[in-house]
């Protein structure tokens, strides 16, 4: 039960602290390849990009779960943030990336690579959230 919530933890934080920081982003009119909660049909299924970054959000979920669970106070927070910004950012730019026909690494450019960072670290921090609610004992007030 515990890795379905870390499941719908990653999908949810994917909708709101993902995506809420990528609207800043467009807000304030940085260069972005798709506006936010992109709607585009993607292949090979046709679903709308942002469910389907939600899913692996919702996967990516687990693993930064597994390795969260155990730490407490601000490591806890601190661990969501690294772990969140560096693995999903890594394994995008340089496994997915290249599988898409895009450049390794965005071309090292430094302001993907720090937007990705960004969006990734709010999102590890979304999942560290969630979890904390969810597995806050029935009745016990927020942060408890």
């Amino acid at each position: 039960m515990e890795y379905f919530k870390a499941f719908i933890g990653g999908f949810v934080a994917t909708l709101v602290c993902h995506q809420g920081v990528y609207t800043l982003f467009y807000m304030a009119g940085a260069a972005l390849p798709a506006p936010p909660f992109n709607m585009a049909a993607t292949a090979p299924l046709g679903i709308p990009a942002v469910i389907s970054l939600a899913f692996w959000g919702g996967i990516w979920g687990l693993p930064i779960w597994w390795m969260l669970r155990n730490a407490h106070g601000a490591g806890y927070w601190l661990r969501a943030l690294i772990l969140g910004a560096v693995l999903p950012s890594a394994v995008a730019l340089f496994i997915v990336f290249p599988i898409k026909g895009m450049a390794f690494a965005a071309g090292w450019n430094p302001q993907v690579i720090i937007g990705a960072l960004i969006l990734n670290g709010a999102w590890g921090l979304g999942v560290a959230l969630f979890m904390c609610l969810a597995n806050r004992p029935a009745g016990a007030p927020a942060g408890t």
